[in-house]
C-alpha cells in the first residue's frame, strides 16, 4: 500500500493531487468477504476485544508454564537462582491468528458512512464511544503495530477497559443506542440484605414500654372509675334484685322527716335493697313527691325497689308501739326513734338515761348498752321500762357470747369500734387490728372514736375533721393510748362475737376504699396503708357526695 508519508521530501502541491485515491487505484482495503467486519465498526471492536481476551488467557497460561519451569530449575540448581535464566526471558511471541488490519493514518471515507444494520443490534459501550471520538494513533512501521491484538498488553484491552460493576454505564445502555438495547429488560444488581441488629431490639423494647404504659394507664383508669365504666358499658352486676328473690322478714324504722335519700340508705342497711342508691333512683324516676310516715315497717330481704316502695305505702305493714334500735346507733340517735315508735315524750326518755347506775351499768354513759333489735311494747309503757328492757337484752347477748360480767365494758367498747369502722364480713379482721395495736402499744387512731368525742359521729362523713382529730377528750384515740372511756355505739351480736374472737393476722392498718360497697383494704406496713389511702381518695374524688 502506498504511504504518502514515506517520501523524505515534503509533499508538493503536485504530489498532493497525484496521491488522491481514485476509483481504480483506491487505497481502501478490498472486502471480498462480506463477513469480514468493517474497520472501525463495533463488530470489529468486539472481535478485537475477544482476541485480546484470548491473548490474555494464552499469556496467563505461558506465565504459569514459566513459573513451573522456574520452580523445577530452582530445585535442581539453587545456586543459579540469582542469575537470569532462559525461563525468566519473555516468551517468544507466537503468531496470532490473522485479524483485520486497520488502515494506518489515512482518513477512511467509510467512517463517516452510516453504520450497518448488524452494528445497531449491540449497545454501544461508553468506552467504545470514547475511543471513536479520540483521534487515530500514528501508524507504526511494523505491520504488527496496526494489529490491535498484538499491540494489546496482557489483561483487559487498554483501549476498551472492562467497565467496573459500580460504573453506571455498565448497567445502563448509552442513550441513542440500538433498538434492542432500548427495549431490553432492566438489569438488576443484587442488593445485600441488611442484617437486623441492635436497632430492631431497641425498637422492640420501645414498643413494649409504650404498650406497658398504655396497659398500666388503662388499669389505673378502670380501677379508679370501675363503677362508672361498668354502669356506662353495662358490664357490672344489676343494681336491683330480680322479682321473686324476696325472702324472710325484716323491720325497718322510718323516722319523722325522712326523705328518699335516708330511707334508701336505711333499706340497704337492713338488707331490703341491693345497693344504697337504687331505691332513691327509682323514686326520682317514678315518684319524686312521695311522703314517708314514721314508724316500724315489716318488709322482706332482697326486694326490688318497686316492691319496697309498695310495702311502705301499705298501712298493714306498719307496726304499732314498735321501735327498732339500729346497729351502730347511739343513745342520742335512738331516743327520737323511741318517741316516734312508742309515743313517749323525748324529755321523759332523756331523764331515764341520765344515770346508768340505775340499770346496773358502771359507766358514765349508756352508749353501747341499748342492744340493736326491734321492740314492741304494750300501751302505757314508761320511759324507764323501755330503757331497762334494752339493757337487759344487751346482758343476754353478752352472756350468749361467753363474755364475763367483769369484762363486759371492755368487750362492748371494742365491739362498738368494730361496728362503726368495718362492714360485717370484715368484723373479725378489724377486731384483730385493734388487738394487735393494743398488744404493741400503738395508738388506735380510729376516726370513729375521735368523731364520737367531738360530737360528729352522725355527721355523715367517714373521715374525721382536723378539729375532732386533735380535740382533747377521753374518747379521742389520736390523743390517748388504749381504749376510749366508754363504748361509742350500740354493737350488734356479730360485732360482739368478733370482739371475742378476732381473726388471725398481723394487720396493723385498714381503710375503706369504696364507700358504696364497703370494700376495705388491710395492711401490715404503713407504706402499704398509704397506697390504700390513695386508692380511697381516688374513689372519693370520682364519687363526690357519697360520705367520704
Amino acid at each position: 500500500m502506498h504511504d504518502p508519508d514515506a517520501s523524505p521530501q515534503g509533499p508538493g502541491l503536485g504530489d498532493l493531487f497525484d496521491n488522491l485515491p481514485t476509483a481504480s487505484s483506491s487505497s481502501l482495503p478490498s472486502r471480498e468477504n462480506r463477513d469480514e467486519p468493517a474497520p472501525g465498526s463495533r463488530r470489529a471492536m468486539r472481535a478485537a476485544k475477544e482476541a485480546a481476551e484470548a491473548a490474555e488467557r494464552r499469556a496467563q497460561q505461558d506465565a504459569e508454564a514459566r513459573r513451573a519451569l522456574q520452580r523445577g530449575a530452582a530445585a535442581r540448581r539453587p545456586a543459579e537462582q540469582e542469575q537470569p535464566t532462559a525461563a525468566d526471558a519473555p516468551p517468544a511471541e507466537t503468531p496470532d491468528p490473522p485479524t483485520a488490519i486497520l488502515p494506518a493514518a489515512a482518513p477512511q471515507p467509510r467512517a463517516a458512512a452510516e453504520p450497518r444494520f448488524e452494528d445497531l443490534r449491540t449497545p454501544r459501550p461508553a468506552s467504545a464511544s470514547r475511543a471513536a471520538e479520540e483521534p487515530a494513533a500514528p501508524a507504526a512501521s511494523s505491520p504488527r503495530a496496526a494489529d490491535p491484538v498484538a499491540s494489546a498488553p496482557p489483561g483487559p484491552a487498554a483501549s476498551d477497559p472492562e467497565p467496573a460493576h459500580d460504573d453506571p454505564s455498565h448497567d445502563e445502555p448509552e442513550l441513542g443506542g440500538s433498538l434492542d438495547a432500548l427495549f431490553a429488560p432492566e438489569q438488576h444488581r443484587a442488593v445485600p440484605k441488611k442484617k437486623r441488629g441492635r436497632g430492631c431490639l431497641i425498637g422492640l423494647i420501645v414498643v413494649l414500654v409504650i404498650l406497658g404504659g398504655i396497659a398500666a394507664g388503662g388499669a389505673w383508669v378502670y380501677n379508679t372509675y370501675q363503677d362508672k365504666i361498668n354502669d356506662m358499658m353495662g358490664w357490672g352486676e344489676p343494681k336491683d334484685y330480680a322479682p321473686g328473690e324476696a325472702t324472710g322478714e325484716v323491720q325497718v324504722t322510718i323516722l319523722k322527716g325522712d326523705t328518699g335519700s335516708p330511707v334508701s340508705t336505711t333499706l340497704y342497711k337492713a338488707g331490703v335493697t341491693k345497693t344504697d342508691r337504687v331505691f332513691y333512683e327509682y323514686l326520682l324516676a317514678e315518684r319524686p313527691t312521695v311522703t314517708f310516715y314514721p314508724g316500724v315497717y315489716k318488709l322482706q330481704k332482697k326486694m326490688t325497689a318497686a316492691a319496697a316502695l309498695k310495702a311502705l305505702d301499705d298501712p298493714k305493714n306498719r307496726m304499732a308501739n314498735t321501735v327498732r334500735i339500729a346497729e351502730g346507733s347511739t343513745v342520742e340517735s335512738s331516743l327520737p326513734r323511741i318517741v316516734q315508735g312508742v309515743g313517749l315524750k323525748l324529755e321523759d326518755l332523756q331523764a331515764a338515761v341520765q344515770d346508768p347506775g340505775v340499770y346496773g351499768v358502771q359507766a358514765p354513759r349508756l352508749d353501747g348498752w341499748l342492744f340493736p333489735a326491734t321492740y314492741t311494747f304494750d300501751p302505757g309503757v314508761t320511759a324507764k321500762e323501755v330503757i331497762q328492757r334494752m339493757v337487759d337484752e344487751t346482758r343476754a347477748q353478752l352472756k350468749k357470747a361467753g363474755v364475763p360480767d367483769s369484762d363486759a365494758q371492755r368487750v362492748l367498747t371494742i365491739a362498738s369500734i368494730v361496728e362503726r369502722e368495718g362492714r360485717t364480713p370484715d368484723f373479725a379482721k378489724v377486731s384483730r387490728v385493734i388487738q394487735n395495736r393494743l398488744d404493741t402499744g400503738m395508738m388506735l387512731q380510729m376516726d370513729s372514736t375521735a368523731q364520737y368525742g367531738y360530737g360528729q359521729l352522725h355527721a355523715g362523713s367517714a373521715s374525721t375533721s382536723k378539729e375532732a382529730q386533735h380535740a382533747e377528750n377521753e374518747w379521742n384515740t389520736y390523743v390517748i393510748k388504749g381504749l376510749p372511756a366508754t363504748p361509742i355505739a350500740n354493737p350488734g351480736a356479730r360485732a360482739i362475737d368478733a370482739a371475742m374472737h378476732p381473726a388471725d393476722g398481723t394487720w396493723l392498718y385498714f381503710v375503706t376504699v369504696n364507700m358504696s360497697t364497703g370494700e376495705t383494704v388491710f395492711s401490715n406496713t404503713y407504706a402499704e396503708h398509704q397506697q390504700a389511702i390513695k386508692q380511697m381518695q381516688a374513689w372519693c374524688k370520682a364519687n363526690p357526695g357519697t360520705g367520704c
